[in-house]
């Protein structure tokens, strides 16, 4: 598949580089795994002169004979004697950029922390020495969120504070996946709500998708829920590591989110167990859920929900992880129709996000946001706020709009509206059809 989309990151990454002629630069590219990291410093590394190298478990001479092998690629190396050290490789690498400017990618960075954990407190040092008289862009790569946001964000480590920027990729936004679908001949609505439900907008399952013909609801289910199919396995492969060993008591806390139970006490009520510092470790240190409150809510308010900020994992908890019995004895047909009959209970709540972001993107609102009350009363699914405009979109969201009642939704937001004087209100009915008028042309 080719290229898309990343034109804020990749020039931020070109603006780094060019800052690397006159000193050292230090970026950090993280974020879930299958989000493009690596994909994206390689492309805004192939017009320079740079260096690969990627981080695997083995013993660190092992992989400093590795790395010299790539290092010899790019140029000539001093007379040097038995390497055995991640630190002499860099200091290597920083001598052979007082001279020219080189891109030095490390992927999964955080695995040092298996291999020789001194390795940040090295680096640390030999940057602090160089940074000034080098040409070094340094890009760090890493996807265990935790252990990324601990290597450079918690002030006890030796890297915290040296990253010049930290970019924190995210999935494709809604017009990236429309581009990608189009290009694989695919315009309809219904097949970039069901790309976006299910892929979370990460770039390598459509790749997969694409490159097996399975853009479509039908041949998405098809794809997934077959022997070896890569989707089955992926939740477990993507947060086992993450979790380590209690990652039983966080899969079923992001397995109850996925299915509805939104609320601390309904988490609790059915694990038996007080899941505060959980939440908050799935929130802070993973970045997997968020919370949720209505829009015009206060700092610190107790009326709030949890939800999975991606996508497929929301899937995958909902419909794979729930029937892995099921799934585990291929009675894939089973598990298709659970798909079938709850899709459109889940995805619901999917589309309100995807309205969400049509909103947000289109750059005319400063807030948005749902609005309850207490008791789950008058719930609201989207509230978009231009405060500079004084203008207010309040809307009902459903797969079939003709279900929606106007002068129901007006009746809901009575109370809301009281905030908001003097503000011109709309109210809108939004089916899946209206998202066509937040993309380009052609779509149907």
């Amino acid at each position: 598949m080719k290229f898309y989309n990343r034109v804020s990151e990749l020039e931020e990454l070109a603006n780094l580089h060019d800052q690397s002629a006159s000193s050292g630069r230090m970026t950090v590219i993280t974020g879930r795994r299958r989000v493009g990291k690596t994909i994206l410093a390689l492309e805004s590394a192939k017009s320079v002169r740079h260096l690969y190298l990627f981080v695997s478990r083995k013993a660190e001479a092992l992989l400093c004979q590795e790395y010299l092998e790539e290092i010899r690629r790019i140029g000539a190396l001093p007379v040097i004697g038995d390497i055995r050290n991640f630190r002499d490789i860099f200091t290597l690498l920083i001598e052979l950029s007082r001279t020219e400017r080189i891109t030095l990618i490390i992927d999964e960075f955080q695995e040092f922390f298996s291999i020789n954990p001194s390795v940040y407190s090295e680096i640390q040092g030999i940057w602090d020495r160089n940074k000034a008289t080098c040409k070094l862009n340094l890009i760090c790569i890493g996807s265990v969120h935790s252990l990324m946001h601990r290597i450079f964000q918690d002030a006890k480590e030796p890297l915290f504070g040296r990253a010049d920027r930290i970019i924190f990729l995210k999935p494709f936004s809604i017009a990236a996946i429309h581009e990608v679908l189009v290009d694989h001949g695919h315009r309809d609505i219904r097949s970039l709500f069901d790309s976006y439900a299910i892929t979370g907008g990460l770039p390598k399952y459509l790749e997969m998708l694409a490159e097996n013909k399975s853009l479509t609801h039908k041949k998405m289910l098809d794809f997934i829920l077959k022997p070896h199919s890569p989707f089955l396995a992926e939740g477990k492969n993507l947060l086992v590591e993450e979790f380590g060993r209690e990652y039983g008591t966080y899969f079923s806390i992001l397995e109850l989110i996925a299915v509805g139970k939104t609320a601390r006490s309904e988490i609790e009520s059915v694990l038996e167990i007080h899941s505060g510092a959980y939440l908050a470790k799935l929130e802070d240190e993973y970045a997997l859920i968020a919370k949720h409150r209505p829009i015009n809510a206060k700092p610190g308010g107790r009326l709030q929900k949890y939800y999975l900020r991606d996508n497929f994992l929301s899937f995958w908890f909902r419909f794979i992880y729930r029937n892995l019995s099921a799934v585990e004895t291929g009675n894939f047909g089973y598990v298709r129709e659970i798909i079938e009959r709850d899709y459109a209970t889940w995805s619901g709540k999917i589309l309100e996000r995807f309205f969400h972001d049509l909103y947000a993107a289109s750059g005319k609102y400063n807030r948005i946001g749902s609005y309850w009350e207490r008791g789950n009363k008058n719930e609201i699914d989207l509230v978009a706020v231009n405060d500079l405009r004084k203008e207010l979109v309040i809307a009902e969201i459903k797969r079939n709009k003709s279900r929606i009642s106007l002068p129901a939704l007006q009746h809901k937001a009575e109370r809301l509206l009281q905030e908001y004087q003097g503000y011109q209100v709309e109210f809108r009915a939004l089916g899946l059809e209206d998202a066509v008028e937040f993309l380009p042309s052609g779509v149907r």
